[in-house]
């Protein structure tokens, strides 16, 4: 029987130890458009010898899996690989968000299904995840992710136990169900918006405490932090205790929709500790970044534009967020099993050491004005970019720097700008840049 594309399904398992899930449960990863969980390169070395076949012997080398992942965006599988390539961080007690870019690399574990046939893939890192909306084509707004995987294997029984018969992966999906693919439609383009802030007020909110305490502000989740480094416990009291949860203030609760509620938020735990001079503006247009108590006091900008919810990109042609993390893969022996005898194997990729993350929004759509064309020529930055996609939550991009910016004529057609734009966050304590992305959603 011929095989079809159609029949491939695909589920994951976060991954609290690299390359080790807890097979305990699965979710499904939405519609596929690319995948290939059997990339596999053996890296054979010839070894020549006089007289002999040029390939007389055969060095293995460390066997390399990639495993190439494009999903349209349905369900919350590419907020898995799409937040991953951000970074997972402990936001407060169990609450995982990719709140800021961190020096971790988050794996899952895939699996693929076609009839009763299975493939496994554990350790799987997204390396390079690129977001793309195209409004000039129609489809779904999709999610392409290059991925490193630790090993892949295939499981010799109908029923998902890839432990037995003395191979290398020891997990076994025997006693887990298979989910259900997610009902709702894919993201159409039209369900992103593309927003800016073009200006700030640089103290928007003030907050006073203690001088070296410092706050960090994410799109979803404000810490606030004493001189030790820790979360800040001195604001948990009173009515929004539970808000607060030790220092770290939810920035789209009912209680925050203004700046004015923040002030009061944070004042109910600790008295006359901030002040509101953009009471009307909205607490996730605050810029993302880290922030440092001098002299007990720390003035945190936020975007000035008469319209709290941004100024929308209109006319849009093309968006395609892109996060490449040049990630390093440490090759190394091996040793796994079930004990009847333990396997060892030389992998190119046992582990994975998260590099530098380059952050770029690329944009075409009609051209309107010179607003942001002003900006390029003066070397000035766009304050704050956000892209929502509205119950799916949204991702704020802090200090865009136009790197590029064309807009060529051709007779009888629209003038169409082209920009790409790189990011770092704001603030000037600790990893301030790493706030250059951040996602309002849990991992």
């Amino acid at each position: 029987m011929v095989k079809i594309t159609q029949n491939v399904e695909v589920a994951y398992e976060v991954e609290s130890t690299y390359s080790d899930p807890a097979d305990s449960t699965l979710s499904h990863l939405g519609l596929l458009d690319t995948f290939d969980p059997r990339s596999v390169e053996m890296n054979i070395t010839p070894v020549p010898s006089i007289g002999q076949s040029t390939d007389a012997h055969h060095a293995s080398g460390p066997i390399a899996v990639t495993v190439p992942i494009k999903v349209a965006c349905q369900g919350d599988g590419w907020q898995q690989l799409l937040g991953r390539a951000i970074g997972k961080t402990d936001v407060y007690g169990s609450v995982d968000a990719p709140h800021s870019l961190t020096t971790n690399a988050d794996s899952i574990a895939v699996l693929a299904k076609e009839g009763t046939d299975y493939t496994l893939v554990t350790g799987v890192v997204p390396n390079e995840v690129t977001l793309t909306a195209d409004y000039t084509t129609g489809g779904y707004i999709t999610c392409e992710a290059n991925c490193t995987g630790f090993y892949s294997q295939d499981a010799t029984e109908a029923n998902a136990n890839f432990s037995n018969d003395g191979k290398l992966l020891i997990d076994d999906y025997s006693g887990v169900a298979f989910p259900s693919a997610p009902t709702t439609d894919p993201l159409l383009p039209t369900d992103l918006t593309v927003s800016y802030g073009a200006t700030t007020d640089a103290d928007g909110l003030q907050i006073n405490r203690t001088a070296g305490h410092y706050v960090e502000i994410g799109e979803r989740y404000m810490r606030i932090y004493d001189t030790a480094g820790t979360l800040d416990s001195g604001y948990a009291s009173g009515d929004h205790a539970a808000l607060l949860a030790d220092g770290v203030v939810d920035l789209d609760h009912s209680d925050t929709e203004t700046i004015t509620e923040l002030v009061a938020v944070l004042n109910a735990g600790v008295t006359s500790s901030a002040t509101a001079n953009a009471g009307s503006a909205d607490p996730q247009n605050l810029l993302k970044g880290i922030y440092k108590m001098t002299g007990s006091n720390v003035d945190i900008p936020v975007v000035a534009d008469a319209d709290p919810t941004l100024t929308s990109f209109t006319n849009l042609k093309t968006v395609a967020l892109k996060i490449a993390n040049n990630n390093t893969a440490i090759p190394g022996k091996v040793t796994r099993g079930d004990g009847s005898p333990d396997v060892t194997a030389w992998l190119a990729n046992k582990a994975i050491s998260r590099g530098k993350a380059d952050i770029t929004l690329d944009l075409t759509m009609t051209a309107e004005d010179e607003t942001l064309y002003d900006k390029y020529v003066a070397g000035t930055t766009i304050p704050l970019i956000r892209l929502d996609f509205g119950t799916s939550g949204s991702v704020a991009l802090t200090n865009g720097t136009i790197t590029s910016f064309s807009r060529p004529l051709t007779p009888g057609g629209e003038i169409v700008d082209t920009m790409s734009i790189k990011f770092r966050g704001a603030g000037d304590y600790k990893n301030f840049s790493s706030y250059a992305i951040s996602a309002d959603w849990t991992l």
